[in-house]
Parts: C-alpha cells; structure tokens; sequence
C-alpha cells in the first residue's frame, strides 16, 4: 500500500517538475513549492499516529523552503535589474561616442 502511494507521488513529482525545469537538470534540485507540499501531504498521511513527526523538524522544514522560495525571488528580481543596467551601460557608451 505505502509503496503505491509512494510511486504515484513520485510519477506526479517527475511530471510536474519536468515541466517546471529552468535550465538546470532534472531531480531533487528542480522541486518547486507544488511537489513540496505534495510530499509534506503525503508524509503526513503515512506517518505513525502514535509516533508523528515532531511540529519543529516540520515547522524547520518549512521555513527552509520559503527561504529558499525568497531566494529564488531575490535570484531573478536581480537578473532583471542586471539586464536593465547592461542597457544602460551600452546606451551610455553608444551616446558618449
């Protein structure tokens, strides 16, 4: 039972991190926040009543990934505002000339 469940959440992962790829290989490094929360529903569902998962490894958890989603946020905010400096300086460069 658990290892169909497990597959299934796998498939569903590869499929849609394969259509959320940026560039980078495939795998673990290319999850984005729907297969995180995907996996966290899942871990829930199959975890042990009587022995859960302790709210702070979880709560650690999620704060690792929002930080990680800011990151990624600052990432291609500073990729933009690159760009627009890169015009700048050439339009700058070709007025000078």
């Amino acid at each position: 039972m658990t290892v169909t469940s497990i597959t299934a959440l796998n498939n569903a992962s590869a499929s849609t991190s394969a259509s959320a790829t940026t560039g980078t290989a495939g795998g673990m490094g290319s999850l984005g926040q729907e297969e995180f929360l995907l996996m966290m529903t899942e871990q829930l569902k199959q975890q042990d009543p009587f022995n859960p998962v302790d709210n702070s490894e979880m709560l650690a958890q999620m704060a690792q990934f929002s930080s990680l989603a800011t990151m990624t946020d600052v990432h291609s905010t500073l990729e933009v505002i690159s760009g627009k400096l890169d015009l700048l300086a050439a339009a700058a460069a070709t007025s000078q000339e």
